[in-house]
């Protein structure tokens, strides 16, 4: 398990690392199109990622970001479908990938209240931090806007430190590697809506 626990590690963290940096990438694309092959390539390798992320946090019993992150999954096929379709989707669809989403972060909460008692432990709290952010900096950014990426330096700071606590260094690295990306593209995204208004 060992073995695998470690390429889990390298996989998800290289995965969600260029996620963060072809987000960057994209902030940083001179036109329109380019910008949106960024942002298909992100939501492609984020998804790609989810996998070993989860392998990773259901064997340190992190239930609220393992059932939050596959609940995140809808949230990515969002972005994705709006980045291949130019931000056109079918209403419904929409409406119930969120739905999805929600319900398995209600039950990721519920579980680990369940399996450790309500917020007893130190770990349950950076879990917290890196569920919000991840739920809302995901719906965000999936529809554009630029809070999202404050949401995901909320995430990336919190899961850093829960992946550094419990002995994933390799991780704690990579979410300090893609911390500084979301601030990095947050303040070219920031820029451009100032110039545009």
């Amino acid at each position: 398990m060992t073995t695998l626990l470690f390429w889990m590690q390298i996989l998800g963290g290289l995965f969600y690392l260029l996620n963060k940096i072809f987000f960057c990438a994209k902030e940083r694309s001179p036109n329109d199109e380019q910008a949106r092959l960024w942002s298909i390539r992100a939501w492609m390798v984020y998804i790609a990622g989810l996998i070993p992320w989860l392998i990773i946090l259901g064997h340190k019993d992190d239930w609220m970001i393992v059932f939050v992150e596959a609940g995140g999954l809808p949230s990515m096929l969002l972005g994705l479908i709006l980045a291949l379709k130019h931000d056109k989707m079918e209403k419904r669809t929409e409406v119930a990938l969120d739905w999805f989403a929600r319900i398995c972060a209600v039950l990721g909460i519920g579980y680990s209240v369940y399996h450790f008692g309500l917020m007893t432990n130190l770990t349950q709290w950076y879990e917290l931090g890196g569920v919000i952010g991840f739920l809302v900096g995901t719906y965000r950014l999936a529809k554009n806007h630029l809070d999202g990426y404050v949401w995901f330096a909320l995430m990336n700071a919190s899961v850093g430190l829960l992946m550094y606590t419990q002995g994933y260094v390799v991780l704690g690295v990579q979410q300090l590697l893609s911390l500084i990306f979301v601030i990095d593209a947050y303040m070219v995204k920031a820029r451009k809506e100032q110039k545009t208004e």
